[in-house]
């Protein structure tokens, strides 16, 4: 019986290693028209009168035998799961707790948090969320149709050159970038995607323009390097990890020519940083989530969830849920962040992640606002405005809880 029952066992590992592995990336163009005000952030939306490229939702579809994963990106501040699932329920073939998405965190996109004024009243166009929402459905569902066998590479380096730092500490970030490219059997890159934490805020809301920000050169210039479809997925840049704009005598360079040297930059790095991995033929695929839920202590998070329309469900007053994911793919471990973890959280978590190539996918499923430790929330003057704008002090504590617990419970990276 011993035998038998090891036989059926190899079979069964056999044939799910005989699966080919299948990628395949869409994108859609969310860039609204006429244009809206821009958000950066908690106050009222700035008017915009012009564009600096385009607004993109992004998507890469991995499959592997039975189990079958979307990724997406959207280029905005912040998606929060009401506008995620309700995209979730118009995509076929695939489970809806495999579907991850998440932001670039651009500060000069349309309101998508509709965040409420002092009347409850908020300027955030639910139109054109809804079409964004269509759109994003649209794209996965393509995506699906189109895959095919493919194979991967994977690296983890660091990106070099004047790109970010640490508003509020210079040296305290993370500068490794994770790269993933999936490469169709005729050798022709279709897709990479870059995981690297940085606020796109080189534009602003302020300057009456409508922009993507950095991560706009950055898809152009992977793109006409031949590395396919280019995807920018945010990480653990809380508190506040920006763009490195800064000049002499104090002065910063706000400008589409400096979104541009930075998306650039960042872009030849990535592709620098996976050039010489090595190439995975057939790459294990797996993928689980859980429903965490915090306490929502903040009056002002309080009154953003309950005044907004978009109504954030929530299984008890003053408590919000939200899915965490853990991926691998290959030998990476993917874990997903609703919101903006700070850098000393995505230290920790990746310090403990099965993998010698971990990614962090910040304001995925959901973006709570900054998650800070318990020993940062509220201690010195410095955090007065994340603190203010997070949920509440055990945010962070119950995030890592949950994500060690979730990295315990799963299989290895292979």
């Amino acid at each position: 019986m011993k035998f038998f029952a090891y036989l059926l066992s190899f079979l069964a590992t056999f044939n799910a290693l005989a699966q080919d592995f299948r990628a395949a990336a869409t994108l859609r163009n969310i860039t609204p028209n006429p244009l809206l005000p821009a958000s950066g952030g908690i106050g009222v939306p700035k008017k915009t009168t012009e564009k600096k490229g385009e607004l993109f939702a992004r998507v890469l579809v991995l499959e592997k035998g039975t189990t079958r994963v979307a990724i997406v990106s959207v280029d905005n501040l912040g998606w929060s799961s009401v506008l995620g699932n309700r995209s979730r329920a118009l995509i076929k073939g695939i489970p809806p707790e495999n579907v991850l998405i998440g932001c670039t965190h651009t500060h000069s996109g349309p309101d998508a948090y509709a965040f409420p004024d002092q009347n409850g009243k908020t300027s955030a166009d639910l139109n054109y969320l809804e079409d964004c929402v269509k759109k994003i459905a649209e794209a996965v569902n393509e995506a699906v149709s189109k895959l095919e066998p493919a194979t991967l590479k994977i690296a983890v380096g660091e990106a070099k050159g004047k790109i970010a730092y640490n508003y509020y500490a210079d040296q305290l970030y993370d500068p490794r970038c994770g790269v993933i490219q999936a490469i169709s059997k005729t050798g022709k890159p279709i897709a990479t995607l870059v995981n690297y934490a940085i606020h796109p805020e080189v534009i602003g809301s302020g300057r009456g323009i409508m922009s993507p920000d950095l991560c706009g050169p950055l898809y152009d210039r992977i793109e006409a390097k031949g590395g396919g479809m280019a995807i920018f997925v945010n990480g653990a840049q809380g508190g506040m990890v920006t763009a490195d704009t800064r000049r002499e005598a104090g002065t910063e360079a706000n400008t589409w020519e400096e979104c541009i040297r930075i998306g650039e930059l960042l872009a030849d790095e990535a592709l620098r940083i996976v050039q010489d991995a090595p190439t995975l033929p057939n790459p294990a695929l797996y993928s689980t989530a859980r429903t965490i839920t915090f306490p929502v202590d903040s009056d002002l998070m309080k009154y953003i969830l309950q005044n907004s329309p978009l109504k954030h469900p929530n299984a008890k007053p003053n408590e919000v849920s939200t899915q965490l994911n853990l991926l691998n793919i290959g030998p990476a471990q993917i874990l997903t962040i609703p919101g903006e973890a700070l850098p000393n959280i995505g230290f920790y978590l990746k310090r403990n992640m099965n993998t010698k190539y971990p990614f962090l996918f910040g304001l995925t499923n959901d973006a709570f606002g900054y998650m800070l430790t318990k020993v940062d929330f509220n201690s010195f003057k410095r955090y007065d405005y994340v603190s203010r704008t997070s949920l509440g002090e055990m945010t962070g504590e119950i995030y890592i809880d949950q994500a060690l617990k979730l990295i315990k419970e799963s299989p290895k990276p292979q």
